[in-house]
């Protein structure tokens, strides 16, 4: 099984703190153990390592880099990704959805990945299977 890793899957599993710390842990560690094909985008790489610089620390960027990124292969977003997803963010009208929302979702459509290891309620708006299962 191939799941795209988002920033909110990431994000919780480094801060103890978040609300979903507890679920990303269990999550992570039954990927692992299944031997999930784990991906992420470059722009999702981005974005987590500001989320945790600026809410944490850089000692908290230094444990993703070392004990979370290594299991994880990084899809680098090219030109047309970008562009087919920044068109998707203009048409949607919608505040709250992402950039790097619509990036992951455009990458997953063209690699054929129908999971997301999240707790971003977009990916199952856009008909993504999500896990763990809300």
């Amino acid at each position: 099984m191939t799941v795209l890793v988002d920033t909110s899957a990431f994000y919780a599993l480094i801060d103890a703190d978040d609300k979903w710390h507890d679920n990303a842990f269990a999550g992570w560690k039954k990927l692992l153990e299944e031997r999930a094909a784990l991906q992420t985008t470059s722009y999702v790489l981005v974005e987590t390592v500001s989320l945790l610089q600026n809410r944490i620390g850089l000692d908290a960027v230094r444990t993703f880099a070392a004990d979370v990124l290594p299991a994880v292969e990084v899809m680098w977003v090219d030109d047309a990704a970008h562009a087919a997803a920044f068109h998707a963010l203009l048409v949607s009208g919608r505040r709250h959805l992402s950039l790097v929302d619509c990036v992951s979702f455009e990458v997953m459509l063209r690699a054929g990945i129908d999971t997301g290891f999240t707790f971003d309620p977009h990916f199952a708006e856009q008909g993504f299977r999500v896990i763990p299962a809300a």
